[in-house]
């Protein structure tokens, strides 16, 4: 049974990917942990009420465990009361693909579809300068998710983030042929490259000791002067890249060092949000039956909203 299809009172044996781990003390006074499960149809919070000492050696994200436990309804939503553990072992056959949420896209379709937008870029700079740091990185680029839990946060997330916002440039470069198609496509694949190094691991993602103090924003500007300097690429190019990177948040209070003060850059965030909001609706709205409301989106400003009954899709 998966995540998404528990019910009130049901009680579950299946295995579960550790995400997260948060050590609580009750209104009695004794220790309890909670632990967020996931597997490839969503997250859920699990208690442990009757913690043992190695429980806290045991349980940490990343490792897969067997669970015994029953579904509640706690303030409208569900959870698990763990009756029983245990941790994965090599004798136990699974499949990664039941417990990690993937791409929709096959990898391999979406770095042929990236290589398809690299050979139409034309400025030699922003071509070596971008080819030099998906090189560096490309492993950890084709298989990281995009965010940690708020859009594209899954396994290859990060090239299927990069490759549909290169799709949407495309469409509307076709209308506004004033953008600088160069500075777009490799301002749109090198945006969020610094994740690389933010985020620790493509499953049960966290932030690096980097991600936390620097973040993929800074980290990215970084790595353009040091990509350049190796190459021995001078002149403008290097400064307007860094300005996409920099300002592609749009607004300070989104963690943008700069305002975007180029038009490829305003685009750039544009896309940037429509695509995370786009990605946001439908890992959201996708269970959300016609003619109900969804729960409150915390990054779509804490709203709800309605699933139109005339909707076939949903």
């Amino acid at each position: 049974m998966f995540i998404k299809d528990l019910e009130n009172a049901v009680s579950i044996s299946e295995f579960f990917l550790v995400d997260s781990v948060k050590n609580g003390i009750s209104s009695n006074g004794k220790p309890y942990i909670t632990v967020v499960l996931k597997d490839k149809t969503g997250s859920i919070d699990a208690k442990i009420w009757e913690v043992k000492n190695e429980d806290y050696e045991n349980l940490k994200s990343g490792r897969i465990i067997f669970v015994e436990a029953i579904a509640n309804e706690y303030r409208n939503k569900m959870q698990l009361k763990i009756n029983s553990y245990r941790l994965k072992n090599d004798e136990d056959k699974i499949s990664i693909d039941n417990l990690i949420k993937i791409a929709p896209i096959p990898k391999e379709i979406m770095i042929s579809e990236l290589n398809d937008f690299l050979k139409i870029i034309e400025n030699k700079k922003l071509k070596a300068i971008t080819i030099e740091l998906l090189n560096k990185y490309k492993n950890k680029f084709i298989s990281y998710p995009a965010a940690k839990s708020m859009h594209h946060d899954f396994y290859s997330g990060l090239i299927y983030h990069t490759t549909t916002m290169l799709k949407v440039a495309q469409k509307i470069m076709e209308i506004y042929p004033i953008l600088n198609k160069d500075l777009l496509y490799c301002g749109i694949i090198l945006h969020d490259l610094g994740k690389t190094v933010e985020f620790d691991g493509p499953i049960a993602t966290n932030y690096t000791v980097e991600g936390e103090l620097i973040g993929h924003i800074s980290i990215m500007c970084s790595e353009i002067s040091v990509i350049s300097h190796k190459l021995g690429i001078e002149g403008e190019e290097i400064i307007l890249l860094k300005h996409m990177v920099l300002a592609h948040h749009g607004k300070y209070e989104f963690g943008s060092p700069k305002l975007p003060m180029l038009k490829e850059a305003e685009i750039l965030n544009f896309i940037d949000n429509i695509d995370a909001r786009m990605q946001m609706f439908e890992k959201n709205l996708s269970d959300v039956n016609p003619g109900e409301f969804s729960d409150k989106i915390y990054g779509l400003e804490n709203r709800h909203f309605y699933v139109p009954k005339f909707d076939k899709k949903q």
